[in-house]
């Protein structure tokens, strides 16, 4: 673990993803590119609004299935993009970074294109789970409300970017929604055993706390 002795000698480089240095746009002809020059594209919220009631009425209840699995793509792009990026710019792989640096550049890209606050809590990381925790999403605020946690596109973004991260092929079930009230978005990850279950909890309507404690329960019983 990296020291805050360590840190005051050796400060950080700027962060690759601070906004403005990293977005970069001509308001005559509309383009927004990065600093890489690679083209970006701004999802109003109108455009959010269409995608949700469209699928609904194109798919129904399959509509989160779908949205999930446009995220796993998406998420799979984003990490191949942001390895690239980063490892450049540090001049070191992901895995060689230290774990502040990664988090870092993850929290800020994330804050930088547009998707909200990213956080992680490693609480339960020694039983198998890893939660990542998104505050003002704009995914919830153009979605209808539907009784459950319906973030579906960031869920796939993360489960197919922790599994590219860690080279393990991780579910993402979310368990608490802006929606839905709560302060925040929970997305729980980890394998896909492990992690179904939460979802017959979630249509019980239990909380965050309460799938948790399930989860570890269950991870328990089976050591």
């Amino acid at each position: 673990m990296i020291s805050v002795e360590n840190l005051l000698k050796e400060p950080l480089p700027a962060n690759y993803f601070a906004p403005d240095i990293y977005l970069q746009g001509d308001f005559e002809s509309g383009l927004l590119e990065n600093r890489s020059g690679d083209r970006l594209i701004a999802l109003p919220e109108i455009l959010l609004e269409a995608i949700y009631k469209g699928l609904e009425e194109e798919v129904g209840s399959a509509a989160g299935l779908v949205l999930f699995q446009c995220g796993h793509w998406w998420g799979k792009t984003f990490y191949r993009r942001f390895a690239e990026q980063v490892s450049d710019y540090y001049g070191k792989s992901l895995g060689q970074m230290e774990m502040v640096e990664l988090l870092q550049c993850l929290k800020q890209s994330w804050k930088t294109h547009g998707w909200g606050t990213l956080d992680l809590d490693m609480t339960y990381y020694q039983q198998g789970f890893l939660v990542v925790k998104v505050g003002n999403s704009a995914f919830p605020q153009a979605g209808p409300t539907i009784g459950r946690p319906m973030c579906f596109t960031e869920a796939g973004i993360l489960s197919a970017f922790f599994s590219q991260l860690t080279g393990r092929d991780l579910h993402c079930v979310q368990t608490s929604c802006e929606s839905m009230g709560a302060e925040c978005n929970h997305f729980v990850l980890g394998l896909s055993d492990r992690i179904k279950p939460a979802e017959a909890w979630l249509e019980e309507g239990q909380d965050h706390p309460t799938i948790m404690e399930r989860l570890c329960a269950n991870r328990s019983s089976k050591q």
